[in-house]
């Protein structure tokens, strides 16, 4: 956890309980697309937040003033802001109205912290393009649950990706297009989409059965044995994947979760 704006605080966690001295076992790993900006100028409030959101698994920075939220948030846009409304420099929904505003970042959810008497500034909030509201005082671990919902919310609304990137090859899932090596490749409509399929779910093992209810569609009537017969293709058509793409015996196939493991090429 870091902070930014005013007089910078220890970045150690607060005191607390033994019972609560160590995250839960289940800690999800952290990566940049967790990081949730947390712009809260009560230090008591903002680092029992941060506390609270690192127990959880997420990353987190602290501003303290409004005016600093625009410049960060362009920069790298987080995964989620949780906004206090009353906030020197800039008030929060000014923030708010300005992140809706600006196309880099007009996507980031925005949890807004409210008093518990101000009806107006919550409605008016929510208009503006806020996601969600918690009232003061409230509970730091009800906020973090809000967090995650709302996380998991705006995960299911982002459109699939159109490009996806697996070590030389990319494919286009909007033209139907492949590449690798920045040279086109001819597939077939199943070969293509046999390898999204692999790509948008690598590291999982598919049986035979699973591939053709999946790429195929559940009214195929075809033996298994056409899974075996397009994976070779594959591997022969994308020579820099057939390594990558690893038989299970008696099972099925898979795609390899790493890219850093791709085999050797000659």
């Amino acid at each position: 956890m870091r902070r930014r704006g005013g007089t910078p605080l220890s970045t150690e966690p607060p005191a607390v309980a033994p019972h609560d001295a160590e995250a839960p076992s289940n800690r999800r790993s952290i990566d940049s697309a967790d990081l949730v900006l947390v712009v809260e100028d009560d230090p008591d409030i903002a680092e029992l937040v941060a506390h609270q959101l690192h127990k959880a698994g997420y990353a987190s920075e602290i501003l303290t003033s409004g005016s600093d939220v625009m410049p960060l948030v362009r920069e790298r846009p987080p995964a989620l802001v949780v906004l206090d409304l009353m906030l020197p420099g800039r008030n929060g929904l000014d923030v708010c109205r300005s992140i809706r505003a600006d196309p880099k970042t007009s996507g980031v959810p925005i949890i807004m912290l409210t008093a518990k008497t101000d009806e107006t500034d919550r409605i008016v909030g929510l208009e503006l393009g806020g996601d969600d509201y918690v009232t003061k005082p409230f509970s730091p671990k009800e906020l973090v649950a809000r967090v995650g919902a709302v996380l998991r919310r705006a995960r299911r609304e982002q459109p699939p990706p159109s490009l996806l990137r697996f070590g030389p090859v990319t494919v286009d899932t909007d033209r139907h297009l492949v590449t690798c090596d920045g040279r086109d490749v001819r597939l077939t409509a199943k070969e293509f989409l046999l390898l999204r399929y692999l790509i948008e779910h690598r590291g999982r093992v598919h049986s035979r059965d699973v591939l053709l209810s999946d790429v195929w569609g559940y009214a195929y009537t075809g033996g298994t044995r056409t899974v075996d017969v397009h994976i070779r293709r594959l591997r022969e058509k994308l020579p820099a994947l057939a390594g990558a793409i690893v038989t299970v015996k008696q099972f099925g196939y898979k795609l390899i979760e790493e890219e850093a493991d791709l085999p050797a090429r000659p």
